[in-house]
């Protein structure tokens, strides 16, 4: 079977291509004027732009739901206090204002029979925890899905430290397992151009600039400052701000200074394909993959959504109470 999909916070589209085998994108929304740009060059569509001014209703039908969401601040308030105040609670108000509330709206209009969400990994522990707890409790108390969240890293798949949090749901109470990621990954030097511009080699300027400010902070006993890389082994995380300096991921040269990565080279350090095209200026590329996603870890993910769907394998708790209320 082939599902349809949409795509929103879109960014490039890194996680349409983990799912494009299993069907077909109906919907996308980006609204980064310069990820438009990429994505068309790429998938032949431009994605519509603000999310908050899209009617749910105008969404077209869907199995998945994928967004990569911005993680925004929650306020929680008591629901009691809402109530005395005669204000409505639930997500409608306790998400209002966040990007979320607008997947939470598209996912109770439209009931998908699953949706996969990213984010950065410190989502768990943000204000507390307070932000996760209403984003599990919309999930599973006000829209009824079954919810699964794990930490993932890259490590083993792309030779990248990249740590996110990924937030399944089912409809259905289905069972589901997490992908087991590699523990040993390939190794930075096998992602890395055989020929490239001297532009991307550090100035003396910027290179003694990076190493004045690291020594300023080891004297301080931070861990703050570049980072040059072990080609045998893996990278830092790659970031939006790569652009800026390059510091957090730097490329050893002989006899020179160090370099920054090619906008090829984080195209492949986050899995895309080569085939991929980079329509953008430097700066704008370097953002959008420091934005983007692992490719082959939503890959995986996208497998293991796929067989719980197909299996259609309940929960054990929820297979008792659906034969007890058939009256078996």
């Amino acid at each position: 079977m082939l599902y349809r999909f949409i795509d929103l916070f879109a960014g490039i589209g890194g996680i349409r291509l983990a799912f494009e085998e299993y069907g077909q994108c109906v919907f996308s929304c980006e609204w980064d004027v310069k990820a438009q740009e990429t994505y068309y060059a790429n998938f032949g569509e431009t994605p519509v732009g603000d999310i908050r001014s899209v009617n749910e209703k105008d969404i077209p039908d869907h199995e998945i739901l994928l967004a990569g969401f911005p993680c925004q601040p929650f306020s929680i308030a008591g629901v009691s206090k809402k109530n005395s105040l005669g204000r409505q609670h639930g997500f409608l108000d306790e998400t209002q204002g966040t990007l979320f509330f607008d997947i939470a709206r598209i996912i109770k209009e439209k009931q998908p029979k699953a949706f996969l969400l990213e984010n950065v990994k410190n989502l768990r522990s943000h204000d507390k925890g307070k932000t996760f707890k209403v984003i599990k409790n919309v999930l599973e108390n006000e829209l009824g899905y079954t919810i699964y969240d794990e930490v993932l890293n890259a490590k083993g798949l792309v030779p990248q430290n990249r740590e996110r949090i990924y937030i399944v749901g089912f409809k259905k109470p289905l069972k589901f397992d997490f992908p087991i990621i590699p523990s040993k990954g390939p190794a930075l030097k096998t992602i890395l151009e055989d020929t490239f511009d001297d532009k991307y080699t550090l100035s003396d300027k910027l290179w003694e600039y990076l190493q004045a400010y690291k020594a300023k902070h080891e004297a301080k006993g931070n861990g703050f400052g570049y980072g040059l890389a072990d080609l045998d082994s893996y990278s830092r995380t790659l970031s939006a701000r790569y652009y800026k300096d390059g510091s957090e991921i730097l490329i050893p040269q002989e006899g020179k200074n160090p370099r920054r990565l090619t906008p090829t080279e984080c195209a492949r350090l986050q899995g895309f394909p080569d085939t991929f095209k980079i329509v953008v200026s430097n700066t704008a590329a370097y953002k959008q993959f420091g934005n983007s996603v692992a490719v082959p870890v939503v890959r995986l993910i996208a497998e293991k959504m796929i067989q719980a769907i197909e299996k259609d394998e309940l929960l054990q708790v929820e297979r008792k109470k659906v034969l007890t209320h058939a009256g078996k």
